[in-house]
């Protein structure tokens, strides 16, 4: 067994527990709030006979609401119910916090924004989350944009210590957590992208170094134990038009650090759209776990637009008065989750608001209006929609729907393209 192999092995059994369950190559961490990818998720898990690990991010859920308007308790609940309503044991879902830290609150002096991120980190372990990400990366008021990894250990320590804290309280078995220094930005690129620079070996060597030192000056010997792994940049990334896709020679002094840092392994954010042979390359690399959400949400997308163009077809309708042209509405009323991360013409930009790999329009979905607009178009679509109009729009599940492994009706149609898309990550993932 490789250095490689043996690190994944530690890793994912602190992660997943052993169990009766074989160990698999990684995990997929499904990052994201929507009911139907929870859904899809707890399905294929369920078909595989494996855990499902579903995170959420600081902007979307936490103690003061998020962008969904819940906190980790609420989350927790939102995902249970699914989990109940699909017959899936709750007690196989594992609950990550992403990219936990001063992110929601970097406006703010540094002081008052990691009081608010300690707070969301005690939140997030009382609601019995047990991965946690900690990224206390960037600047807040008046701070670089990206701060000394010094900087960035002892406040990361801080959360930690909070963390353990709040699991002595609640009481809650301690999480195991994510460091990192080095973290691709949530959600993806800003800007079209040519070759992303690969975290240097000495880079990753030094973020577990100022880590471990950062985590023994506060006491947290035992908390350090349980880091399982560390977020670095493969080279792997996507921004609104486009893809960087992995390339394994470039990432081989990176692997080759992971010799010198036992029991760890890598964590590959922004990993969507990745063909299935870069994932199973990544995983072969260490990069134990891999995440996803925007793609998913993404593959959602595609799907009910291309239902809302057979209603239109069904109808005898144009798609004016469809849910692409209700999503665009919302979206230019309310421009705070896409405006300066979609820079260019008009014309571009309403292109990158609906279509962007990006996928900011996931942000909209919680919108009571476009849960309306979805419900209304599921309500327009007969419940056998004709095969000949799925091939036409929604072509990549057209043999599915043509076998009878997909139902023809819009619901089920939403979770195979979800299904999909991750689908890929079974392939990469799956015990060998």
């Amino acid at each position: 067994m490789t250095a490689i192999e043996e690190n994944r092995q530690t890793a994912l059994q602190k992660l997943l527990g052993t169990g009766k369950l074989a160990l698999p190559r990684g995990v997929t961490s499904v990052c994201s709030a929507h009911p139907l990818v929870i859904e899809a998720a707890l399905r294929r898990a369920a078909a595989e006979d494996r855990p499902v690990l579903i995170e959420a991010t600081c902007n979307q859920v936490n103690q003061e609401g998020g962008y969904t308007g819940m906190t980790p308790a609420d989350f927790r609940r939102f995902v249970e119910d699914i989990a109940a309503a699909a017959g899936f044991p709750a007690e196989r879902i594992i609950l990550g916090g992403d990219h936990l830290g001063p992110n929601p609150w970097r406006k703010l002096p540094a002081e008052e924004a990691m009081a608010r991120a300690s707070a969301m980190v005690a939140a997030y372990v009382e609601a019995g989350f047990e991965k946690i990400h900690l990224d206390t990366s960037m600047g807040c008021a008046g701070e670089p944009a990206a701060l000394e990894d010094e900087v960035t250990a002892a406040r990361a320590a801080h959360l930690a210590k909070a963390a353990e804290e709040a699991a002595h309280r609640a009481p809650r078995r301690p999480p195991v957590y994510i460091i990192g220094t080095e973290v691709p930005p949530p959600g993806g690129a800003t800007h079209a992208l040519q070759e992303i620079d690969v975290t240097r070996a000495d880079a990753a060597l030094k973020t577990l170094a100022v880590h471990r030192a950062s985590f023994a000056e506060a006491g947290l010997a035992s908390a350090m134990e349980r880091v399982i792994g560390i977020v670095v940049q493969p080279g792997v990334e996507f921004g609104n038009t486009n893809v960087a896709p992995y390339q394994p020679d470039r990432a081989i002094g990176l692997i080759r650090s992971l010799d010198e840092m036992p029991g760890l392994i890598f964590e590959a954010h922004s990993t969507d759209y990745q063909p299935s042979s870069a994932l199973s390359a990544l995983i072969d690399g260490g990069f134990a776990v891999l995440k996803v959400g925007p793609g998913l949400t993404f593959a959602l997308r595609e799907a009910l637009y291309g239902l809302d163009a057979i209603a239109g077809v069904l109808a005898g309708t144009t798609a004016q008065t469809g849910l692409a042209a209700a999503m665009e509405a919302i979206m230019v009323e309310q421009p705070a989750h896409w405006a300066g991360h979609y820079s260019a013409s008009p014309e571009e930009e309403r292109l990158q608001r609906h279509f962007s790999y990006s996928d900011r329009i996931r942000y909209y979905w919680p919108d009571p209006r476009a849960s309306a607009a979805v419900d209304e178009l599921f309500s327009r679509l007969p419940g056998d929609i004709p095969e000949t109009l799925i091939s036409q729009y929604l072509a990549r599940l057209y043999p599915d729907v043509v076998s009878k492994r997909i139902a023809p009706n819009a619901r089920e149609l939403c979770l195979a393209a979800i299904d999909a898309a991750l689908a890929p990550y079974s392939a990469a993932t799956a015990t060998q």
